[in-house]
């Protein structure tokens, strides 16, 4: 997968080489990713920017940490030829403020968050919806534990039966 980022409004640091890191664990885990003929756009931007996408696309008023947009059907990525013209997999953006929050709220690195949310957002992008059903979120989140496991990154769910959150 090619990536295109563009960094607005996020602190200094690498975060090109973090998405290309994320993308690289991700394609291993979900081959249908690693194909060298998908592009994506990754924009790290601000709430403000994320909240105003949220409401013209999605119609929700209030930022989130991440969005995605595919441009391509799961049945058409799952079956895409590694050799032919570029496809646009899609767009994702990131808003750092809540995702600094988050991370500050888990105990964690931002990048660490970044990553995980970077992860989960070309996910999407791929056709994985963990809103679908409980087997599909469990799927989704087993994807994204050994894509950041591959990083060196802690399974964010690893509390997750011991203090309730679903």
């Amino acid at each position: 997968m090619n990536l295109e980022v563009d960094i607005e409004h996020w602190p200094a640091a690498d975060w090109e080489k973090l998405a290309e890191r994320a993308a690289e664990a991700i394609g291993t885990c979900a081959p249908e990713l690693a194909n060298p003929l998908l592009h994506t756009s990754l924009l790290f931007t601000s709430d403000e920017e994320v909240h105003a996408l949220n409401r013209e696309w999605r119609e929700r008023d209030k930022p989130t940490n991440v969005l995605s947009f595919p441009m391509l059907e799961r049945d058409y990525l799952q079956g895409l030829s590694p050799e032919g013209p570029p496809e646009l997999l899609g767009d994702v953006a990131m808003a750092h403020e809540t995702c600094a929050r988050e991370a500050a709220e888990k105990g964690i690195a931002l990048e660490d968050h970044a990553a995980h949310l970077i992860i989960h957002g070309l996910l999407h992008l791929a056709g994985h919806d963990h809103e679908i059903s409980t087997a599909d979120a469990v799927e989704m989140e087993a994807l994204e534990t050994k894509a950041l496991a591959l990083m060196g990154i802690a399974d964010p769910y690893g509390d997750r039966e011991t203090d309730g959150e679903n």
